[in-house]
């Protein structure tokens, strides 16, 4: 399973030209599905992204975590993650997981980011944030969407689980 972090000040999807989900600051997460793919690449990316130290303290530095910081969360599938350009100029998408495996584990890791961020996370400090729904966002498998997002840094983080 990869996932790409993009620190954002603002990211949002939108799905038949309409606005599908929208978050503020917080990380937009691409993640690719490979059929080789387990629980166990779920709970290691879910907890490298919860607490990986890529937002700026008080001192500008790269020091705070999404639990730190609150931030929210829109996580778009991206089969193409999983793309070979190793032949030709054609990319293969081979690598990337079928619909029947990738849809369940991209609904299980919503489900356990979704989860663990609550649970990690002191419900007062979900009260001051102000969040009208959940933290956690998300586009809809398979749709043809389009992402926008203004990055915060520029940062972008590539986690791969199976390159721990």
């Amino acid at each position: 399973m990869k996932a790409v972090l993009q620190r954002v000040d603002h990211a949002s999807v939108t799905i038949n030209n309409e606005v599908h989900n929208e978050i503020g600051k917080g990380l937009l997460i691409f993640l690719g599905i490979t059929q080789l793919d387990t629980q166990e690449d779920i709970e290691y990316l879910v907890k490298k992204i919860l607490n990986m130290r890529i937002f700026s303290d008080g001192d500008g530095k790269m020091n705070l975590s999404l639990l730190d910081t609150i931030g929210e969360v829109l996580v778009i599938s991206q089969f193409t993650l999983y793309a070979s350009t190793k032949k030709g100029n054609r990319p293969s998408f081979i690598n990337a997981a079928r619909p029947d495996i990738a849809i369940p584990l991209y609904e299980r890791f919503k489900k356990e980011l979704e989860k663990a961020y609550y649970s990690d996370v002191d419900n007062s400090a979900f009260a001051k944030a102000n969040f009208k729904t959940s933290p956690v966002k998300s586009g809809v498998f398979g749709a043809d969407m389009r992402v926008s997002l203004i990055n915060d840094g520029p940062v972008t983080i590539v986690i791969d689980s199976k390159n721990k």
